[in-house]
């Protein structure tokens, strides 16, 4: 699995776990101050749109990682549920890290053997 695979995910990750907290920072304002209600409609359709890029990144590392159902279900909401994010990207991380050092290293000795043949 390419590092790229994994980078993305945790971008969008904390991306969407910060404008699903700013989302709900808008709300709070809107519903409970009467105040804001253009910035919500902003913010909320930006948050959307990142999280349906949440959700494709998502699911292309969960497949390259051949993760289980239930897993990949767990990690695609984590994207809409508040503060999730920030506890599940460091699992996820953690446990395709390894995954990702494998092929680096299967890549780097491939590379090696093409340049020693030539």
């Amino acid at each position: 699995m390419k590092r790229s695979v994994l980078t993305r995910y945790r971008v969008m990750a904390y991306v969407t776990a910060v404008m699903l907290l700013v989302l709900g920072t808008c709300m709070v304002f809107k519903y409970g101050f009467d105040t804001g209600e253009g910035l919500t409609l902003v913010v909320s359709q930006v948050h959307g749109l990142l999280y349906i890029i949440y959700l494709v990144f998502a699911f292309d590392l969960g497949q390259k990682a051949r993760w289980p159902f239930g897993r990949l279900l767990w990690v695609l909401v984590a994207g809409s549920i508040p503060f999730a994010a920030f506890f599940v990207e460091p699992r996820v991380t953690a446990e395709v890290e390894p995954l990702v050092e494998r092929d680096d290293d299967e890549g780097v000795g491939a590379g090696a053997e093409e340049t020693a043949r030539a």
